[in-house]
């Protein structure tokens, strides 16, 4: 693409905003370009990317509002981090904001230049700019998620540069179970997955305090962070004089006296008499801080937010409180039966990728756990409607809350019978199967809908695929021809073949479709175990810098998954395909593209190459 001093021609601009997909590609490009020809009567010679960005937005509105499908507060992250917008977040969040990135962020080497920020300051929406400080509080929330590598973090970086900078951080956002589709604040900076990333028994195993047997241990193990969050606060206010039952961090807590209690049952030793004695709820709320302070908890929020019920101010109030004092002691039968439950880190790893990539779909409702989330059914309508627009039967669905254990039925059993349709493998699997849970059932389900949504992506880009079914093989072959064109002697001979757990291979393929992406000076042997991952955590980093949107762990890589192997190399075929020539490295024509597809088999897709172990 041709670029000057950040510079985009207005026929690029038109055929990039196309490809933006803001509501699935309903604009045509000549539409793209009448709109802001119309919008913008002067753009006919150059614009600049942060001009782009504007018009981007007005585009996405005009195109969701052809759907008849308004994106409430889709551009919340673009606004953030190209303008000084600050309405829509309240004064008192961007000072938690600012709050958790001094604290996290202090000994930071390349950020310490611009920390501590001031809360009262515009400075924050400055600094996120370039994006640096997104990609690392994505390594504060999930340590590793983003290999530090990938980041461009030169002090002056091009607009180019920064946009890679937040494609890189979205995309990895995603990948640690962020929702940016109708991306909201509190998305925006998402400390609250490292606030409540303890939250779980595999991280703060006494939390097996909070339950009686082991029945509902399995119920513990399947509760959001939140949820938990809530049963260990009521756990800890039953050992005072307080009766009520907290179901919220809003209007359950507003009053101060929750925290009063809980405080000082958890530190009796910093206690405030008057606390309790104080009738007015905004002075309780001062107390209540001032004890918070002398624990050692450093503050989230006002005595106004708590007054107000600001719920995620409350929210990471009462998780920092538990973070530094849970109060809870190690009883060594109930962790010796925790340690008794399987544990199998193959299912939780493809839990946690088909969990993050129903997320990142954008459904009404955030999922937590696979197998518990999905079992009424709904949820897997919503995903199937988003893979297939318009195979959903809304008519005969049940929308939650639904009581009756039929209506769950009724759900999953279109589920199934949509599966079959779309030509899933799905031998003795019956809507029941999902409502009760059976993990292996579900698993093999999502994992030939993913498969699936990623195929129909290549597939519609008719250019390329004519309209033709893509196979296993066609992606494989298409893969080593491009590695084999860049004048690289890698290969791979199926997406098991253990040679591809050094990373070599995808990393000549990510040179290959764009040859600045990789800097081989980073780039290890890959002999060792240690070696093998710094190349996988480099591969996915520049993936997700480049714009594919991937779920894999390094040790997908590492082990070579073959499920997470083909999404990896689909994702990559999926990003290179739909750039427009001018974008693409000159070697590579759009006739050689077309060539390598050309071949495309009418058959439905299949896994002679992947093998997969889908039954």
């Amino acid at each position: 693409m041709r670029r000057e001093s950040g510079k985009l021609t207005l026929g690029v601009l038109a055929s990039r905003m196309s490809r933006l997909k803001a509501v699935g590609e309903n604009l045509s490009d000549q539409e793209t370009t009448d709109f802001i020809a119309a919008l913008y009567p002067n753009f006919n010679d150059e614009v600049d990317f942060e001009s782009f960005l504007k018009v981007y937005l007005k585009l996405h509105a005009h195109a969701s509002s052809r759907t008849g499908n308004p994106a409430k507060n889709s551009s919340a992250f673009l606004k953030a981090a190209t303008t000084t917008l600050l309405h829509t977040i309240s004064e008192s969040e961007k000072a938690s904001y600012v709050a958790h990135i001094n604290n996290y962020l202090a000994q930071d080497g390349f950020l310490n230049k611009y920390l501590p920020i001031d809360p009262s300051s515009n400075d924050l929406f400055e600094i996120v700019k370039d994006g640096v400080l997104l990609c690392k509080l994505i390594n504060v929330a999930v340590p590793g998620t983003i290999d530090e590598r990938a980041i461009n973090n030169k002090r002056l970086l091009n607009p180019w540069e920064r946009n890679e900078n937040h494609t890189l951080c979205l995309n990895s956002a995603k990948a640690i179970g962020c929702t940016v589709v109708n991306i909201g604040t509190q998305d925006f900076i998402e400390g609250r997955i490292q606030l409540l990333a303890d939250l779980n028994l595999k991280k703060t195993p006494q939390l097996v305090e909070l339950v009686d047997d082991s029945k509902d241990v399995e119920e513990l193990m399947s509760l959001p962070p939140e949820k938990i969050l809530l049963r260990w606060m009521n756990f800890q206010l039953k050992k005072s004089s307080y009766k009520k039952i907290i179901t919220n961090f809003s209007t359950d807590v507003k009053d101060a006296e929750a925290y009063a209690h809980l405080l000082n049952v958890l530190a009796p030793e910093h206690s405030n008499p008057s606390t309790l004695a104080v009738k007015d709820p905004l002075q309780r709320a001062k107390l209540v801080l001032d004890h918070a302070d002398r624990m050692g908890c450093k503050r989230y929020l006002t005595a106004k937010d708590i007054v107000d019920g600001s719920p995620n101010l409350n929210l990471a109030f009462v998780a920092h409180i538990f973070q530094h004092r849970n109060g809870l002691s190690t009883q060594t039968k109930q962790i010796s039966f925790l340690e008794t439950l399987p544990d199998d880190a193959h299912v939780s790893r493809e839990e946690r990728v088909f969990r993050f990539w129903i997320n990142s779909l954008g459904n009404s409702t955030y999922i937590d756990n696979v197998f518990e989330d999905l079992r009424n059914g709904w949820i897997l309508l919503e995903t199937l409607d988003k893979v297939s627009p318009g195979i959903v039967n809304w008519k005969v669905a049940n929308k939650p809350p639904i009581k009756l254990p039929f209506k769950k039925v009724e759900n999953c059993n279109q589920v199934v019978k949509i599966g079959k349709q779309l030509k899933f493998s799905l031998v003795n699997i019956a809507g029941n199967d999902i409502v009760q849970g059976n993990k292996k059932l579900i698993l093999a389900y999502l994992w030939q809908l993913m498969r699936f949504n990623i195929l129909q992506l290549l597939k519609n880009l008719r250019s390329h695929s004519h309209g033709k079914e893509i196979t296993d093989v066609d992606i494989l072959r298409w893969a080593n021809t491009k590695v084999s064109n860049s004048g690289s002697q890698s290969r791979m001979d199926s997406f098991k073949d253990k040679s591809l757990s050094d990373g070599i291979f995808f990393l000549e393929l990510l040179s290959a479709v764009q040859p600045r992406s990789v800097n081989w000076s980073l780039v290890t042997k890959g002999v060792t175990d240690e070696q093998k991952k710094m190349n996988a955590t480099y591969i996915i980093s520049i993936a997700r810098k480049l714009g594919c949107s991937i779920f894999l762990l390094p040790e997908d890589i590492i082990e070579v998954n073959q499920k997470m192997i083909l999404t990896l190399t689909v994702s990559i075929m999926y990003w290179f395909l739909k750039q427009p020539v001018e974008e693409k490295p000159a070697a590579t024509s759009d006739s050689e593209n077309g060539s390598q597809l050309e071949t495309l088999s009418n058959s439905t897709t299949d896994d002679s190459a992947s093998e997969s172990s889908v039954e």
